[in-house]
């Protein structure tokens, strides 16, 4: 059987954690039989740099001819001109608006042998598990009037946080579909005190919880939420919330990991079918493209390759083979392997290339 992967390695150390995540996809295509094709575009900064575009028609095109994408990261210095017309996040953005990715799916889960990798005490951390459900395309990020201007007082820019009833509804019925298969507990995150889009996420929240009786719903603060990530994370198995908020709320809760360079993330196209367990999805780590640290072989290539294993399962149904991938991951760290940012007293230090290496020879064994 094969799949055809839009693989798009972007800036900085991007190329470098992609290349390793291809790298594992090819071992399991080998160990199961399957063939993964991948058509190789830019985005980002080396799309400007390439086209005079962070995304070509062509490149969005190729996208939609596959069943998934898998993503590097996009960025950098270079391109960081905040007067520019063209941004390498421009790309990103409208990949995820053009494919309708609403839905991004971030898990956070600690695992107790990283413990020490994070300032927080390990009595807190330990058995943290959680689901994080950002909605994608809305919100600040894509709301009109976005605009700056000259006045007679000053500069002046807006931003507006729009969302229809349509938008909150999907990505609300992710969350508690996600709910169903792990322990019935949703929490809604939003800032009904303040913001009248938040009142309206709040309210088709219960509306929908009415077709989940079987799921405990609750309702948390933004600015509670992140505070209650540091105080007890295992509070939460599943959280929704809108694209602002969940943006920064899994960058706090990388350092529950330990490290960016552990998180994978899933933006999909719709809920995975029950029957088939299918989603158009794009694949990528939720760190930067950390320009610094590019063309050094340091970069963590974990979560990108973990993010390879998501795309396995939700959109290619192919979960045996997912769990291949992050059994191997969980191998290679067992054994006392660690890349810079995760590095512990007494554990062998690697590169990123050395890492993809040491979990494709574990998915071969």
């Amino acid at each position: 059987m094969d799949f055809n992967i839009a693989a798009l390695c972007g800036d900085g150390v991007g190329p470098e954690v992609a290349t390793e995540a291809i790298k594992v996809l090819e071992a399991v295509g080998k160990k199961f039989g399957y063939s993964f094709k991948f058509h190789h575009g830019l985005i980002g900064g080396a799309s400007i740099d390439a086209t005079g575009a962070a995304l070509t028609e062509d490149t969005l095109q190729m996208c939609r001819g596959c069943e998934a994408v898998l993503l590097g990261a996009v960025g950098g210095p270079k391109w960081d001109d905040t007067r520019a017309k063209v941004r390498p996040e421009d790309g990103l953005l409208a990949l995820r608006k053009e494919l309708e990715l609403f839905a991004n799916l971030r898990p956070v889960k600690v695992l107790s042998l990283l413990a020490n990798s994070t300032s927080l005490k390990p009595e807190v951390i330990e058995g943290v598990d959680m689901m994080v459900v950002r909605e994608l395309t809305g919100g600040l990020y894509f709301g009109q009037p976005k605009k700056r201007w000259h006045t007679p007082e000053g500069r002046r820019a807006v931003d507006t946080m729009d969302y229809s009833e349509f938008e909150i509804k999907r990505i609300v019925k992710v969350g508690f579909e996600l709910a169903l298969t792990r322990s019935k507990k949703l929490t809604s995150v939003d800032k009904a005190n303040v913001l009248e889009s938040s009142r309206l996420w709040r309210e088709i929240a219960v509306e929908v919880s009415a077709e989940y009786p079987d799921v405990e719903l609750d309702h948390m603060l933004v600015d509670a939420c992140a505070m209650r990530f540091i105080q007890n994370p295992k509070y939460f198995d599943v959280i929704v919330t809108e694209n602002t908020f969940g943006d920064i709320l899994t960058d706090e809760a990388s350092m529950l990991a330990g490290s960016m360079g552990m998180l994978p993330s899933a933006s999909l196209a719709g809920i995975p079918e029950k029957s088939a367990n299918k989603a158009y999805g794009m694949y990528e780590p939720i760190h930067g493209s950390a320009p610094g640290r590019a063309g050094q072989n340091i970069a963590n290539p974990i979560a990108t390759i973990l993010s390879a294993g998501m795309m396995l399962r939700y959109s290619m149904n192919l979960v045996d083979e997912a769990e291949t991938i992050e059994k191997a991951v969980l191998a290679v760290l067992e054994a006392g392997n660690r890349t810079y940012d995760i590095m512990d007293e007494g554990k062998n230090k690697v590169g990123t290339s050395d890492m993809g290496d040491l979990i494709v020879d574990i998915i071969l064994k």
